[in-house]
């Protein structure tokens, strides 16, 4: 039968992964902060605040559809029988 002592050796490779795992997790938070949150914070956000950008329009980043982007839409309702098509069994 085994005791927690013989398994006490994987025990530790464990917690020393999650110790690891969670120190690198922790200082790439840190460093992301520091590095682009808080220039970004320095740059775009006061310029923003100060209204030396133009206002933000939504529309902009909305996902456009295929028509609005420009594009023919060919086949935008296919019709038969196929993979694609639905019927309820299977």
């Amino acid at each position: 039968m085994l005791t927690i002592l013989e398994l006490w050796p994987f025990y530790q490779f464990l917690w020393f992964m999650f110790f690891l795992i969670m120190f690198l997790v922790g200082f790439w938070c840190i460093f992301m902060f520091f590095g682009v949150v808080i220039p970004m914070w320095l740059t775009q956000g006061l310029a923003e605040y100060f209204g030396k950008t133009k206002p933000f329009d939504p529309e902009e980043i909305r996902r456009k559809t295929l028509p609005e982007q420009g594009a023919e839409v060919i086949y935008s309702n296919p019709k038969g029988e196929g993979p694609f098509i639905h019927h309820g069994h299977h």
